[in-house]
């Protein structure tokens, strides 16, 4: 009854005449559907969000920051960019830095002026930090102590290829050669009282961000303007659809009404890095529009995370799954005041069911979410939450209106709704393509469609299940088993604090099921014990035949995923 709800809250929040009334339109050579009411870039969302002046924007640490603050920021830096080094349409300017509020800055700056922003990994090593700035070119980079140490040995070797300027944030040493300090270029009392003015088509790159793959060079996905705005509105939509369903379900007398607190301005706390889609444009963007506050940390720390969520009245987390559960299995959840929590979840990787039951029995007055999508769809793909969650704790939720999904066969034949085979997307949210790469673009993305790599069915009702990544399944004797069944069959298990299961290779099977687990304090178990647990859970083929029980956690990429690849190549070379 409440997917019934949703349902009809969806229909008429896309009525004609709506905020989200949709129409269609050719892009980049596509026909497609496009909100018709879309705000023509984010120049014009950060326009717009300038209007909330003193309510406070930015939280870093115990630093605070009102929109007003930040906007003489921003007007003051789009200035330096373009009267001082040209910076407009066409060009990129680089960021390499923690999630400071520069951050921010230089990204509203950046998007303001018409150019792109290029968002470099903050983990990433001197030569691949080389690597991307040599791809994407930028004409500055922006970066904090850190970066600049490890970018400024390379500075003479790339400027040979390319003029760079470098603008250090937070760095109190010797600066390299032609570089020069946040405080002396942005200097927010002497800022003019306008953006610059710039000439922006919706599908011009707004952002550049290089896909988290963990083997060979990244990708530099090109996100448009009108990519990130539609995002933006999607995530507006289906918080939208969601609040009416829960709404619509309790009026019913189908669910009892929880208690709530009264209506304030979003504080979203953003614990993932701002050079990822996840946090950027799924967090920072509709905070921003909305007039909410951010909350930004030094690094991940759930402790740190637990206070600044009391102290800060934070309404929603999201982040990696992974963090979800260490907040709630740290010992501080239960002395922290996190009432005011009313969504909790984030996107990534699946959030396991039987995380999704903990969220929702943890939040007095709020819900787990979830969100699935890549950098090559400037943000979501579908969402769910609240009710319509724990009514289908296993889906990612439905397709964001303007998309068209299907799923294909190995031989990219349409299957039949409930099948599953390789999820692809189509619509104004999908990426122009890859920089500088056309071979690459021409094989993810074929007539408009974008082919996710992802495994998937689709339901009735339209709401999709990701059942594994293409390229995380084990091809056990000829039988799939798709990884994250079997590490969501293991987090059921008690004592369990994280898993990653994966592929080796096998003489006999081809490959064969593996696990590397990470017990809680005072807990013991044995490969014995973690299979006879599993025996009435999953099929004998998909029981891990080789686990190792690590005593640290396990590795992960800078945006918080388990990097599988690395963890399974060092655990099979150990066993060599």
């Amino acid at each position: 009854m409440v997917i019934d709800h949703y349902l009809a809250a969806w229909d008429e929040a896309l009525a004609p005449g709506s905020m989200f009334e949709m129409t269609d339109t050719e892009v980049l050579g596509v026909r497609m559907r496009v909100f018709a009411n879309a705000l023509p870039s984010m120049r014009s969302v950060w326009q717009l969000a300038r209007g909330h002046a003193e309510r406070t924007y930015l939280v870093f640490e115990d630093e605070r920051h009102t929109y007003a603050d930040i906007d003489a920021r921003v007007r003051a830096l789009a200035h330096h960019l373009r009267d001082v080094h040209g910076v407009g349409s066409g060009d990129r300017v680089a960021i390499a830095m923690r999630n400071y509020p520069e951050w921010v800055v230089g990204y509203w700056a950046v998007v303001a002026v018409g150019a792109a922003v290029v968002g470099m990994n903050a983990w990433w090593t001197g030569p691949e930090l080389r690597y991307a700035l040599d791809d994407s070119r930028p004409k500055v980079l922006i970066g904090d102590a850190e970066r600049v140490e490890r970018v400024a040995p390379l500075l003479d070797e790339l400027r040979a290829d390319f003029p760079l300027h470098l603008i250090a944030v937070r760095h109190e040493g010797a600066l390299p050669e032609g570089a020069s300090r946040w405080d002396d270029v942005v200097r927010p009392g002497e800022a003019p009282a306008d953006l610059p003015a710039a000439d922006i088509d919706p599908d011009d790159d707004a952002t550049i961000f290089y896909t988290s793959g963990t083997t060979g060079f990244p990708k530099g996905a090109q996100l448009t303007h009108r990519g990130s705005v539609h995002n933006l509105m999607h995530c507006a939509f289906m918080v939208q659809v969601a609040s009416e369903a829960a709404a619509r379900a309790v009026a019913a007398g189908e669910v009892p009404k929880r208690s709530q607190r009264e209506a304030t301005p979003a504080v979203v706390m953003a614990p993932t890095p701002l050079f990822h889609v996840t946090a950027n444009n799924c967090l920072l963007h509709p905070t921003t529009l909305a007039g909410g506050t951010l909350v930004l940390t030094y690094k991940w720390d759930p402790a740190r995370a637990l206070e600044l969520i009391e102290r800060e009245h934070v309404t929603s987390f999201s982040g990696v799954p992974t963090m979800s559960r260490e907040l709630l299995s740290h010992p501080d959840w239960h002395t922290r005041d996190v009432s005011s929590l009313s969504a909790m979840g984030g996107g990534g990787a699946p959030l396991q069911p039987d995380l999704v039951g903990k969220i929702d029995r943890s939040l007095a007055r709020g819900a787990p979410s979830t969100g699935y999508g890549l950098t090559e769809t400037c943000g979501i793909v579908t969402a769910n939450a609240g009710l319509t969650y724990v009514s289908k704790p296993e889906s990612a939720g439905p397709v964001v209106p303007t998309l068209d999904a299907k799923v294909v066969d190995e031989d990219d034949h349409d299957l039949p709704t409930g099948a599953t085979g390789r999820l692809l997307v189509k619509g104004p949210i999908v990426v122009k393509g890859y920089l500088n790469k056309p071979e690459a673009t021409a094989e993810a993305i074929r007539d408009g469609w974008f082919d996710t790599g992802d495994i998937a069915r689709i339901d009735d009702d339209g709401f999709v299940y990701i059942v594994d990544r293409a390229k995380d399944m084990v091809l056990r004797g000829g039988e799939n088993v798709y990884c994250s069944e079997v590490e969501a069959a293991i987090y059921e298990l008690p004592g369990v604090a994280e898993v990653a299961v994966f592929g080796i290779p096998d003489e006999r099977l081809g490959e064969a099921v593996a696990a590397a687990v990470v017990l809680a304090p005072a807990t013991a178990m044995t490969i014995d014990d973690l299979r006879r647990a599993l025996a009435d859970r999953l099929a004998a083929h998909k029981l891990p035949t080789r686990v190792w029980f690590l005593d640290e956690p396990l590795p992960r990429n800078a945006n918080g995923k388990f990097i599988k690849r690395e963890l399974r190549d060092r655990l099979v070379a150990e066993l060599a």
